[in-house]
């Protein structure tokens, strides 16, 4: 039911996207995954699932190595409840505001990753960090892809279309992790303006073209920034925008926890390798959403029984006590400010560029920052809608997920992807071609690695 858009003859319409040998994207204008979600929301309705709008899920409940189901939090009512379910999917998306600089929505905390990893699933590739080349600046909205798809260039201050001078055959469409360190190099090199961004130029597209193929970006442009692309540039800067690594899983979203799985951006089924290829993230959700689900189903029907009352109490009772201890809490550090702080390291050391002894550096300041987060104030005790108590809680969760990339990142002594070393500037597969595998310990993320699964394609230099 998603309204696609179509060529002449009736077929759906597939644009360029980045990296890409031919135009292989499907897209309907320039709204594809929101088309997706509403489609997606209409077809629930319409077939009677029950939704719990203003829900948190807390904590995983786990017995005898079995997911038995959920605790979550009710936003309006404030009350814990347990969920009893024969099989939980997380589908959870990404972290990006764990960065500065996101393109991901403000609910983008990781927190399905973070409940997984502390209840022990494996996470893998978490170093592995998508940016984004064209995120509006001042406001990181994603500009998408379908606008250097449909012809865009990206001008520096001197008026050059300066991709020519990093990826000369496919200029604007390079694959995004190139694109993205060229427009950094650009405006370290003094050849952005004010230091901060460069231009998106569509204006030689036409009003037409951008009105019926780009209407969103349109929108974006004219509403947060003033500027209709029509007539003036849109000025952009590379943002955070998709996590390629997540919960391990296998390709029917079965993680090692019998009766836990994972789909989306929060799972990592390893499809993307170390950088998403622009839309296949859409691709991924309906893809690995519809195995995951069928899955899932399989399981609940063939598990019969779940009488899980006991489990499901012990672990509202935890969950309880975890909450009364963040209000009575006695100690004086910010949450905010830990989160700040947490966001400014991410994006100045695990950014775009990294480099080893910054990289430790900056290891070391989100240990102390988790050091920190143990003695934060009380927070607020109201039960309607508190979010100081969710976004504390969720803070936790946040810097668990930023210290495994950090320790991933710090121990990949090679560029990859998006994972990209100014001390190890090479691929190097001899040493290298590996997931990396991390599980919580008390002490901070366990690493270990597992083999690289070789089907069709080899690893080839770009």
């Amino acid at each position: 039911g998603v309204p696609f858009s179509r060529t002449p003859d009736g077929r759906i319409a597939q644009r360029p996207f980045g990296g890409a040998g031919f135009p292989r994207t499907c897209y309907a204008a320039d709204k594809t995954g929101h088309y997706i979600l509403h489609t997606l929301y209409e077809q629930t309705l319409k077939r009677g699932i029950k939704v719990y709008p203003e829900w948190v899920v807390n904590s995983l409940v786990m017995e005898d190595g079995l997911c038995r189901g959920i605790i979550a939090k009710s936003l309006v009512s404030g009350e814990l409840m347990p969920f009893q379910a024969g099989a939980v999917i997380l589908a959870t998306g990404g972290a990006g505001r764990i960065y500065n600089r996101s393109t991901n929505s403000l609910i983008s905390t990781g927190s399905g990753v973070a409940i997984a990893y502390k209840a022990g699933v494996a996470l893998k590739d978490m170093e592995f960090v998508q940016f984004h080349p064209t995120s509006l600046y001042g406001t990181n909205i994603l500009i998408t892809e379908g606008a250097r798809g449909e012809g865009g260039y990206l001008l520096n201050n001197q008026g050059e279309r300066f991709m020519a001078r990093y990826a000369p055959d496919r200029m604007e469409l390079a694959p995004r992790d190139i694109v993205s360190r060229s427009i950094e190099t650009e405006i370290r090199e003094g050849r952005g303006f004010e230091d901060e961004y460069v231009w998106l130029d569509l204006r030689h597209l036409g009003a037409e073209k951008i009105k019926e193929r780009l209407p969103g970006i349109r929108d974006i442009a004219i509403s947060f920034a003033g500027i209709d692309p029509i007539e003036k540039p849109i000025p952009i800067q590379p943002a955070q925008h998709y996590a390629m690594g997540g919960i391990d899983c296998s390709r029917d979203g079965e993680t090692e926890v019998r009766g836990l799985l994972a789909a989306g951006e929060c799972a990592c089924v390893s499809v993307h390798g170390a950088n998403r290829l622009g839309g296949n993230s859409l691709l991924e959700c309906i893809v690995f959403g519809r195995r995951s689900g069928r899955r899932a189903a399989q399981f609940a029907k063939d598990r019969g029984d779940n009488d899980s009352t006991k489990a499901l109490g012990e672990a509202l009772e935890r969950a309880e006590g975890k909450e009364m201890s963040f209000m009575d809490g006695n100690g004086t550090g910010d949450p905010a400010r830990i989160r700040e702080r947490l966001r400014e390291v991410m994006s100045e050391d695990f950014g775009i560029f990294r480099e080893g002894k910054t990289l430790k550096d900056a290891l070391d300041r989100v240990k102390e920052l988790k050091q920190e987060y143990l003695s934060i104030r009380p927070c607020y005790s109201g039960r309607r809608f508190n979010l100081d108590l969710i976004r504390s809680m969720q803070l936790e969760g946040e810097l668990d997920i930023a210290e495994v990339i950090a320790a991933g990142a710090l121990a990949r002594e090679e560029s990859r992807g998006s994972h990209y070393r100014l001390d190890f500037t090479r691929r190097d597969d001899r040493r290298w071609l590996k997931h990396t595998i991390a599980r919580f310990t008390p002490e901070g993320p366990g690493l270990s690695y597992k083999d690289v699964v070789i089907t069709k394609w080899n690893p080839e230099e770009r």
